[in-house]
């Protein structure tokens, strides 16, 4: 048998991803390899929330794989998202994985997410001679690299597995280590989401109707939002699903939310006269589109809009995106890309005319710009790690920057980087009103006016 392969998930998703991954031959065939998934569950509190192997369907998982382990049970008592080995004692460390895991002295490749977040950052040290495949499990894909990695990792890494969820897009992490990007076929990664849905069994309800389905991100946990403005924004979510003239509603919220902000909902739910529910088992979005097929799924950035779009045909609207554009700090903040993609490409919610036309196809053909927007918002994030990509973020700037493309920008940090629309910082404090923008024509209209000696 050749070299044990571990592979590092967070999340069943990013689980399902690296199976489609193996199922679509990106990893070798069984006969030659040892297989071992490793699962971590990084929320607040672990002890409190479900692991990924616990989770209704992983029985669809487990079977591509030799052995699971846990992650969370190796590194206890510390938390798998904060323990990091001092860098004299990773050999020491190794040294222990092996005889834990029954590891031997095979050679080892390892498959992980998130590379500059632990534990991967923890596992590419601990292995310090073993090759790395980072595999994409959502949109932050498409953006750059967050932060500069440990050259001594990034000469490691042998490639970008993701799903393409944006057709013709191509991701821009890890491209200034000249690492490729390999797709997992769409139809692979579809059926075994299905087949996953339908392992679950009843996990999830199957209301009589068709109900519109709202996704909970917990934004205020990771800074972006005030809890109060998070929970304005689920609000608003389900105000928009009720113009729009569902009677039925169903929220499901990240594990990790406090049940107030359901209550919260189920209040406005009574008062605006429609049934809701709260789904409060431990299940992927795709299960649920897949057994309960909603007649509209609502978020603000999640990759289950795209997931429920792309692979499973379903209605979907955006909603929030305005604000959270304006909220995302620092620019370099990796949920930008998300955000803009799912500004740029999804209907809003309070458009009832684009909600019930949109598809992906013709929002892509509208956007034709798509590929230079990412690129020029990812040369802004990280202008450092992308000097190539200045020409192509000039070029888009000069060209398409307007009332509509502004808010994907910050105007100080473009006349910082010598862009087009950058705003000079003396002037940064002015807001951008219709007065102000009155004011400022007419003072151009005098300066013509002057110049030519009239």
């Amino acid at each position: 048998m050749g070299a044990t392969q571990l592979f590092f998930a967070c999340s069943q998703y990013a689980a399902a991803t690296v199976t489609a991954a193996i199922r679509a031959g990106r990893f070798g065939t069984r006969a030659d390899h040892r297989r071992i998934l490793v699962v971590t569950d990084r929320a607040d509190l672990p002890e409190t929330s479900t692991a990924p192997d616990m989770m209704a369907g992983f029985a669809a998982l487990a079977a591509e794989f030799d052995d699971i382990r846990s992650w969370n049970d190796f590194v206890r008592p510390y938390h798998p998202a904060e323990w990091f080995p001092r860098e004299q004692d990773t050999a020491l460390w190794q040294r222990a994985l092996r005889t834990t895991w029954d590891l031997g002295t095979d050679d080892l490749e390892i498959a992980c997410e998130s590379i500059q977040g632990r534990p991967s950052q923890t596992v590419a040290r601990i292995f310090a001679d073993s090759p790395i495949h980072v595999y994409a499990d959502g949109l932050m894909s498409y953006g750059p690299t967050r932060s500069r990695l440990d050259p001594t990792v990034a000469a490691r890494i042998q490639r970008l597995i993701h799903v393409d969820l944006v057709p013709g897009l191509r991701p821009l992490l890890l491209t200034e280590h000249g690492v490729p990007a390999e797709m997992v076929a769409t139809d692979v990664f579809t059926a075994l989401l299905r087949e996953l849905a339908e392992r679950a069994g009843d996990a999830g309800p199957r209301p009589a109707t068709r109900s519109a389905l709202l996704l909970g991100q917990y934004l205020s946990s990771i800074g972006i939002l005030t809890a109060d403005e998070e929970q304005a924004l689920e609000l608003r979510m389900l105000r928009g699903a009720v113009r729009l003239g569902h009677r039925h509603v169903l929220f499901k919220p990240h594990p990790s939310a406090p049940l107030e902000r359901s209550r919260a909902l189920e209040e406005e739910a009574r008062h605006l006269g429609v049934g809701f529910g709260v789904l409060t088992e431990p299940v992927l979005a795709e299960v649920l589109f897949h057994n309960m097929r909603p007649a509209l799924v609502v978020g603000a950035f999640s990759t289950a809009l795209l997931t429920a779009s792309r692979l499973f045909g379903l209605p979907v609207a955006r909603t929030g995106t305005d604000l959270l554009l304006e909220r995302l700090s620092p620019y370099q903040n990796s949920n930008r890309i998300p955000v803009t993609l799912a500004d740029a490409l999804l209907p809003d919610l309070d458009d009832a005319g684009s909600v019930a036309s949109w598809s992906l196809d013709q929002a892509l053909e509208t956007r034709r710009d798509l590929a230079d927007l990412i690129s020029a918002v990812g040369f802004v994030m990280q202008p450092e790690t992308h000097p190539g990509l200045r020409p192509r973020a000039h070029e888009y700037l000069a060209r398409h920057l307007d009332d509509d493309t502004r808010r994907y920008f910050q105007g100080k940090r473009l006349a910082r980087l010598g862009l087009p629309g950058g705003t000079p910082a003396r002037f940064g404090f002015v807001p951008r009103t219709p007065t102000v923008r009155r004011v400022a024509r007419g003072v151009r209209s005098v300066r013509r006016i002057v110049s030519r000696g009239g």
